[in-house]
């Protein structure tokens, strides 16, 4: 009896132990082939992307770098020696360092505004329920789908009523405006992903509603508040349309955008290419480094609601 009974586990052991074999085979070679081809095509891809993304900024830093009669004679061509001079000629003589501190001035109110009314908003929306709540995120995040190009005519009339036309201040003012959607509904999105136990606790020590924000909330959304911080600072710094209808005052108060706009409408009178390029590498630089400096915190920041 023991000797049939081992021989009936053996025998319903041995389907399992085929399956289990079976499932430990390695693929066919025709699904292989198929692998290979796809990760060579997605790798060729990249590469493709990759060139067509840093190929244009490369060129234009090495054009920076260029005579100007290199330029005119062979645009694409390798620089003979090195013109440290177009650097300074964008700097002083084109005014592209009075109107780069013109835009870190209007920057530096714009996105601490946004950042700081935009995490409030985003808190109180994704952390408390109250009669509207739902309400008014739809209407921050239709606030999204809204083209500015539709409301420049009534900001330019009520800034003008207001006495902000040709001012950074108004400037600072309509830039935390069309940025505070966006902010919100990203930041919303993250804060509903914080776990809830600390702010509990926070509660029942005493803390009130500020401190608990700005002490433990805030903290704990470093990543998500990196990453729409790069996001509002490319926006921002990189925006024409609105400084070009709501700032038409002299040209010492234009910012980086619209003075590298005119420095390239002189070269058709002036015909000083280096120092266009070179007025170009420098508006480049500072989004450049901040993105590498942060990178880091912004793949977390996106990752971080996937992953909770």
């Amino acid at each position: 009896m023991e000797a049939e009974n081992m021989t009936t586990t053996r025998s319903v052991e041995r389907p399992e132990e085929a399956t289990a074999a079976k499932s430990t085979d390695p693929p066919p070679a025709g699904r292989r082939g198929e692998g290979r081809v796809l990760n060579a095509f997605a790798h060729s891809f990249l590469v493709l992307w990759t060139f067509m993304a840093a190929g244009p900024l490369l060129w234009v830093l090495i054009s920076s770098f260029r005579p100007h009669g290199d330029l005119v004679s062979d645009p694409f061509g390798l620089p003979t020696s090195l013109e440290w001079d177009n650097f300074t000629h964008a700097w002083s003589n084109a005014n592209i360092g009075r109107y780069t501190l013109n835009s870190l001035i209007i920057l530096s109110g714009s996105l601490t505004g946004t950042m700081l009314l935009g995490a409030m908003a985003a808190y109180v929306l994704a952390r408390f329920r109250f009669p509207g709540n739902r309400l008014i995120y739809l209407l921050f995040s239709g606030g999204m789908m809204f083209p500015v190009f539709l409301a420049l005519v009534p900001l330019f009339f009520i800034l003008n009523n207001m006495g902000l036309l040709n001012t950074r201040q108004g400037l600072i003012v309509v830039y935390i405006a069309y940025s505070l959607p966006f902010t919100v509904f990203f930041l919303v999105a993250f804060f509903r992903t914080l776990p809830g136990a600390v702010q509990e606790a926070a509660t029942l020590d005493g803390a009130s509603h500020t401190r608990t924000f700005f002490q433990i909330m805030m903290p704990m959304a470093r990543p998500g508040l990196i990453s729409i911080g790069i996001f509002n600072f490319l926006g921002q710094w990189n925006q024409f349309v609105l400084p070009r209808v709501l700032n038409l005052g002299s040209e010492d108060d234009a910012v980086l955008p619209q003075g590298l706009a005119a420095l390239m409408v002189q070269q058709g009178y002036e015909g000083d290419w280096g120092a266009l390029y070179a007025g170009v590498t420098m508006a480049m630089l500072p989004v450049l480094v901040v993105y590498v400096t942060f990178q880091h915190q912004v793949q977390s920041g996106l990752t971080a609601g996937a992953v909770r």
